[in-house]
């Protein structure tokens, strides 16, 4: 971690790495649910751990939200939070320490102020949050689908998979039209939902995706790190799969 600098407010690779280019990483501004009333945003997994990835392969990353400003990890996946959930995440722990980590927190981009020109690849970060602000969300599924269709690198883990349900091609077709891909499985939201006692999800990305025809989603065993690639569609089943998803980012923009 003490290898990465700041260099005029962009926040870049490892020291002494060569520049390789620059990853867009997309984030839930933070939103309450309707289902607990709970505040929520992304999970801090789902971002540093691909973070550190790109950032040690020599890849700068710039973040954007969907509203932009100041974004907030959902609680759980706090490392310090006093639930203990996430206290083995020594990653994010490290990544809170650092002082340019906390201003890349408090000033993302709008979302409706970038484009795919000048970005190599997008990665969009899961969490409670992008269950009800990446989920028909016009002009994130338009510039998904920009990257997409140019070929880049578009990798999308755990929940953050709920824009896929609607996202289209500019000839109409679903994005996911004749894909495997993966999200937050079914026996994952049902463990999570007997840990707290209540439903937590207003839907479920599982079920949803039956209903897309021609597409098959895929999951492997709960909470296990499973990605997938399907040409430049690159998809993680839940936090555990950041980095599994990031490295399948990095080998592509490598060839």
């Amino acid at each position: 971690m003490e290898s990465i600098v700041k260099e005029s407010n962009a926040y870049v690779h490892a020291h002494g790495m060569p520049y390789k280019g620059k990853i867009l990483m997309v984030v839930s501004s933070p939103t309450v649910s309707e289902q607990t009333g709970w505040p929520i945003g992304f999970w801090a997994a789902e971002l540093t751990h691909p973070l550190y990835v790109f950032q040690e392969a020599g890849y700068e990353v710039e973040l954007a939200s969907t509203e932009g400003g100041k974004i907030v990890m959902d609680g759980y996946s706090n490392p310090t939070d006093e639930s203990g959930y996430a206290a083995h995440d020594v990653i994010s722990l490290g990544y809170m320490q650092l002082d340019w980590f906390d201003q890349m927190l408090e000033s993302t981009k709008k979302l409706t102020d970038v484009s795919c020109n000048g970005y190599d690849a997008i990665f969009l970060v899961g969490g409670q949050g992008p269950m009800y602000t990446f989920k028909g969300n016009h002009n994130l599924e338009k510039l998904f689908a920009d990257f997409y269709e140019s070929g880049k690198p578009s990798a999308v883990v755990c929940h953050a998979t709920a824009l896929l349900l609607g996202a289209k091609k500019s000839n109409g077709k679903p994005i996911v039209d004749g894909k495997t891909w993966t999200g937050f499985a079914n026996a994952e939201e049902a463990y999570a939902d007997k840990a707290v006692g209540q439903k937590i999800q207003p839907y479920w990305i599982g079920e949803e995706a039956k209903k897309i025809p021609n597409t098959n989603f895929k999951t492997a065993a709960p909470f296990s790190s499973f990605a997938i690639a399907d040409g430049n569609l690159i998809t993680g089943q839940q936090q555990n799969s950041g980095v599994a998803v990031a490295r399948m980012v990095v080998q592509q923009l490598s060839k």
